[in-house]
């Protein structure tokens, strides 16, 4: 009996020392793993958080257009165009070939009531990616609905 009580005292002071020096923890959130779980939030309409994440990943990642492409289409969702429209031309000066920032600019020019600026944006859509691809499609159809309302 004895020796059993010494092997698992002995066993257990063991075990403390090896972990004493060991941490476990999570990795480090990336932009990315913001980025995600941003664009998880989007799926759910739920912007709030989605801007959290995504102001969490542009400060780890301040040049990356996408990130600031999805800011400026979480900031117009929730209602806020001028805070939509500086992450477009962020995204965009990062790359002016962002197609998706290009399309997004031209739906939030929609909701300002700027049909010119929003139809100057399809055409540069257009010369990039022409008249087949999504956010050309896309935008498209948005003009045609504004211009039914009207």
């Amino acid at each position: 009996m004895f020796k059993t009580i010494f092997a698992s005292l002995l066993l257990g002071i063991t075990l403390n020392a090896l972990a004493a020096g060991t941490e476990f923890s999570a990795p480090e959130p990336t932009a990315q793993s913001y980025y995600d779980d941003a664009k998880a939030s989007l799926a759910n309409n739920k912007w709030k958080p989605a801007l959290a994440n995504l102001k969490k990943a542009v400060e780890l990642d301040p040049n990356n257009a996408d990130i600031h492409n999805l800011l400026g289409y979480s900031y117009r969702k929730a209602g806020d165009l001028p805070k939509a429209f500086e992450e477009y031309a962020i995204a965009l000066k990062l790359n002016p070939k962002h197609t998706g920032a290009l399309e997004y600019r031209g739906e939030a020019y929609l909701m300002a009531n700027d049909l010119e600026s929003a139809e100057n944006a399809l055409k540069t859509l257009e010369g990039l990616c022409g008249t087949s691809c999504e956010e050309y499609k896309d935008l498209s159809q948005a003009i045609a609905q504004y211009k039914a309302k009207q």
